[in-house]
């Protein structure tokens, strides 16, 4: 049997909706402690330099109230790095970021800046956090990030989850072969594996099933299922699919 898969739950889209009108609520707070709840093993937030849905208060309460890991995804900016550095969250996952995209479009370019990059996380590595690159399921990004000392990559699912949602089969078959390969490269360099993006009940299970893959990041699906079925049947039903797909 392969080792427990972790289920990390993004709440960066409770705060998109608290931030639609205004005020206190929805909390992406109290969302992270009902997510810790239902079994999550962690929960991720995103910290956008723009602020359109974490705030930095989030963080600050997450960091307070949280049981189970904080995953902290941000851009490697030096405001980024000296809000990292000040909570030291259990995780850092760096991710792109471009002011007019609606979400994370694609993966980081760490062979473009490896050099910046490596100098940019030996202080998180420092100060105890586990680093990890968001990066699409690529040879050569894969191997950047080992050169430049993260732990951790985490494969971006997208292009895979589109595929798949728009019957496009023979695309998301490649897909998805390309991500099986790139777990099994990123795990032979001494990386863990982490995949996520676009995740849903339907689209995740053979990923679920990738032997290398440890942990997977979900979010907009989770808090979207939530409106129907409620915050901890949404996970519920997410772990069981992540379960049963690991077991077979």
């Amino acid at each position: 049997m392969s080792d427990p898969l972790r289920l990390g739950v993004n709440i960066d889209h409770v705060a998109t909706v608290r931030n639609a009108r205004g005020g206190a609520l929805p909390d992406p707070v109290r969302a992270a402690k009902l997510a810790e709840e239902a079994g999550a093993d962690g929960i991720t937030a995103h910290l956008r330099e723009d602020r359109r849905h974490i705030s930095d208060d989030d963080i600050e309460r997450l960091m307070d109230a949280l049981r189970v890991p904080l995953n902290f995804e941000m851009a490697a900016t030096d405001e980024m790095q000296a809000i990292a550095l000040r909570h030291r969250p259990h995780a850092v996952c760096l991710v792109p970021e471009r002011r007019e995209e609606r979400t994370t479009e694609g993966g980081l370019d760490i062979l473009r800046e490896e050099d910046r990059l490596a100098r940019f996380i030996a202080p998180l590595r420092e100060a105890g956090a586990r680093v990890s690159m968001f990066i699409a399921a690529d040879r050569g990004q894969i191997d950047a990030a080992a050169r430049i000392g993260a732990q951790v990559v985490e494969l971006h699912t997208g292009a895979y989850c589109d595929a798949h949602a728009e019957g496009h089969f023979g695309d998301r078959d490649a897909e998805l072969a390309r991500i099986a390969e790139m777990a099994g490269h990123a795990a032979a360099r001494g990386l863990e594996v982490h995949a996520g993006h676009g995740l849903t009940y339907e689209s995740v299970p053979p990923i679920a099933a990738l032997p290398q893959v440890v942990e997977l990041n979900i979010g907009h699906f989770l808090i979207g299922e939530a409106i129907f079925r409620g915050l901890a049947p949404a996970i519920a039903e997410m772990r069981r699919v992540m379960d049963d797909s690991r077991r077979n």
